[in-house]
């Protein structure tokens, strides 16, 4: 074959083009360290939210939770962010501790989304009128970080009672005992897993963002003792994290017959604490396009910066800023009637 044949204009424009083709595909299929959040519709509680002696879901209006896609960027979409419209990059630590495996982040977040379940039954039944008795009665272990000394002793699920051999109903008084060591130390705690009592000495590590302050290695989260009238179901597959305790207590209002919605499509984002006082999440850009392009009426965002990140994306979804449970029932009662 005559070599010069080899690079004229054609054959080199079509081996530019095959390369091209293969390097996108593999930009395309090729993972890399980031990931991208990702906008999701907003999704109706009726359905999902399974209260006895619920009335009737109502045609015209409805509560809404939102969430967020959350997946692994491609190395295309590393080096172009923008060709995923209104997605966010965000670095693998930022969503995943060190020494924390992805598998592990997920189950941590089920527990948020058990205890958000929990506390917005209880904040609900509160405004009901029911006698709601509702009391932290330890720590629960949500995440164990790796590189500690709790990895491979403490367990997701695990219920802390005890340290140094004093009681432990809350994450104030975890803090207040470990705060009393050093770097280094042993310290003794006790805890409960599936209904056995355990005793280990665990060593503390190091505060990666203070390397003077001692901790166990752990997430914490507040484990509940819950006395309500009766128990209610919640169904969202595998869905995880605490934001939709806002959303979960309006619903259960609405179906037990208070009128919440007032004929509007309304989601609602924020944590809920036993208080009732609603406090901030994460990802608020794509549930704001998320509510938006779900054309909903209303969408209830946490006050502060939440709101205000919120603003710039509501693009006239009207947004209103709350601080606590109550505040949202005032002012979803106070619109004008539904057209």
């Amino acid at each position: 074959m005559n070599p010069r044949r080899l690079f004229r204009p054609l054959n080199l424009a079509v081996a530019g083009v095959v390369a091209l083709v293969v390097a996108v595909v593999v930009l395309l299929t090729s993972s890399s360290n980031e990931y991208l959040l990702v906008p999701d519709k907003a999704h109706p509680l009726a359905g999902i939210v399974d209260v006895p002696g619920a009335k009737p879901p109502d045609a015209k209006g409805g509560i809404y939770y939102v969430d967020v896609f959350e997946r692994k960027a491609s190395l295309l979409e590393r080096l172009f962010p923008s060709l995923r419209k209104d997605s966010t990059l965000v670095q693998h630590d930022e969503l995943t501790p060190p020494g924390v495996s992805d598998r592990q982040r997920l189950q941590a977040d089920q527990l948020d989304m058990k205890l958000s379940q929990q506390v917005a039954t209880a904040v609900a039944f509160r405004a009901l009128g029911y006698g709601v008795s509702i009391r932290e009665s330890g720590v629960r272990v949500a995440l164990v970080y790796g590189q500690t000394h709790a990895a491979g002793t403490l367990r997701p699920g695990d219920v802390i009672v005890a340290a140094d051999h004093k009681r432990v109903r809350s994450t104030v008084d975890l803090h207040e005992i470990i705060a009393r060591h050093r770097v280094g130390d042993l310290v003794t705690i006790t805890f409960v897993r599936d209904g056995m009592t355990r005793t280990v000495k665990i060593k503390t590590s190091a505060d990666p963002f203070d390397d003077t302050r001692p901790i166990i290695g752990f997430q914490p989260q507040p484990a509940l003792k819950l006395h309500v009238p009766f128990q209610i179901k919640f169904d969202l597959g595998d869905v995880g994290g605490p934001s939709a305790g806002l959303a979960f207590a309006l619903q259960i209002l609405e179906e037990r017959g208070r009128d919440v919605d007032h004929g509007y499509k309304v989601a609602a984002t924020g944590v809920i604490a036993p208080d009732g006082s609603v406090g901030p999440i994460g990802g608020v850009k794509q549930k704001t396009i998320g509510a938006r392009e779900t054309h909903v009426d209303v969408f209830l965002v946490p006050a502060g910066d939440n709101y205000q990140e919120a603003r710039k994306y509501a693009h006239g979804l009207r947004l209103i800023p709350v601080k606590t449970f109550q505040q949202a029932l005032r002012a979803l009662a106070t619109l004008p009637p539904k057209a």
